[in-house]
């Protein structure tokens, strides 16, 4: 295709009217695996390709690597790691990951499940009663909030305060001065500086007083790479905040919609709990909760595909696409949770590969598995569902479900 028809097929991605179903725009992109924009950026579209710029060297993911930053990006002093590069990135990244999991925190989420367990059954406790379910506001959304809050320490109550600002952030990634009034990306950036100012307050008070949450850990424990500063771990804790919860919220929706979609599946998860492993990563590769990357940078000049990326340019990576790929899946727009080899791109690969993902998927199988083995016979109230306005963080806004008898709608 030429720029213009590739422009015109990304307009149509970004465009909400297309949120319900992209996968056909998806495979328009993929006749041109690299792609140069109108306005100069380069997209990808194509498994390979993302998968081998990944794991390029001379991609960036610091922003300021970029000769022109999109307007929807405001200059910050100290990013979060996952917007450094290395040696910078793997320093940040491993004192985080010291008291996030293995290997000096291997325990983690072995000792978080019954919790998460526990959690799980009070919402859908919760569901008694009722004839009509949304499953993203009455349990998708609180269950992830909820473990986020508690590992990092965020007070719970505080929730509607984070939520608001949350949305707004989330609302202004896809921002278009073409098309989009000010008001939008304003609130972006406002939002971002209210969350900073609110976990530096948190953190303030955590200082010299050790305690078991992450926000404490990264305060009052020096390892071998040192501490963290403050505006370092301000900056973490807001990748976490924000990550932790908006991923896994789309994952569990998405997983829903999908198993109500296919019963036959959903039949087979309710009888044998044992597939929700292959099948929670068959939803990363179908249904994923991340579509798009949509800012890396060519450090240098760079080939892909045959088609030379100069350095500084804007690189988008549609991650959603890459894992429909007919060329690396077979039949890859049918939902299997029997597909073998399924390196799927659902949460990202090479050196910022999602640092949360072992707990997302986690919380997922634990949802997925309890929603439908509680549950008596769902049905969807609206097909397709309303969804968010992103199209980077893709799911629905709300998935109402119902069934006759709702006094008696879970076991």
């Amino acid at each position: 295709m030429t720029t213009t028809e590739t422009s015109g097929t990304l307009r149509r991605i970004l465009d909400y009217s297309s949120r319900a179903d992209p996968y056909p725009l998806y495979a328009e992109l993929r006749e041109t695996p690299v792609a140069r924009q109108e306005d100069g950026t380069y997209v990808i579209s194509t498994y390979r390709e993302i998968a081998d710029v990944l794991h390029n060297p001379h991609l960036s993911s610091d922003t300021r690597s970029l000769c022109r930053p999109p307007a929807g990006i405001e200059a910050q002093a100290t990013p979060a790691f996952i917007n450094l590069d290395p040696p910078e990135h793997d320093r940040l990244r491993r004192m985080a990951m010291r008291h996030f999991g293995p290997p000096h925190t291997p325990g983690l989420l072995a000792g978080m499940e019954p919790a998460l367990a526990a959690i799980v059954s009070g919402l859908i406790d919760d569901f008694a009663g009722k004839e009509r379910i949304d499953i993203v506001d009455d349990f998708a959304y609180p269950f992830p909030v909820a473990v986020i809050c508690h590992l990092l320490g965020v007070p719970r109550e505080d929730e509607p305060k984070f939520h608001v600002w949350v949305d707004d952030l989330i609302n202004s990634i896809d921002y278009d001065p073409r098309t989009d009034p000010k008001e939008k990306l304003d609130k972006g950036q406002q939002a971002r500086r209210d969350l900073r100012e609110y976990l530096g307050g948190l953190l303030e008070r955590r200082h010299g007083r050790p305690g078991d949450d992450l926000l404490s850990r990264l305060a009052n424990d020096d390892g071998p790479d040192g501490r963290m500063t403050d505006d370092e771990i301000v900056a973490t804790a807001n990748l976490l905040l924000i990550a932790g919860h908006e991923t896994t919220v789309n994952l569990i929706a998405n997983g829903m919609l999908t198993l109500l979609r296919h019963p036959q599946v959903l039949q087979r998860l309710r009888d044998d709990p044992d597939l929700v492993v292959p099948l929670v990563e068959e939803l990363l590769r179908y249904e994923p909760p991340v579509h798009i990357i949509p800012w890396r940078a060519a450090y240098n000049d760079m080939t892909v595909a045959g088609t030379v990326i100069p350095q500084g340019s804007q690189i988008m990576l549609m991650l959603a696409s890459g894992s429909r790929d007919p060329d690396r899946f077979p039949d890859p727009d049918r939902f299997d949770p029997d597909r073998r080899d399924n390196q799927h791109l659902g949460f990202g690969s090479g050196i910022h590969l999602c640092f949360g993902g072992p707990l997302a998927r986690r919380e997922t199988q634990i949802a997925l598995t309890e929603l439908v083995r509680r549950l008596d016979r769902p049905a969807l109230v609206a097909d397709p569902p309303p969804y968010r306005r992103s199209p980077v963080l893709r799911g629905p806004i709300h998935l109402h479900i119902e069934r006759s008898g709702g006094q008696h709608a879970c076991r």
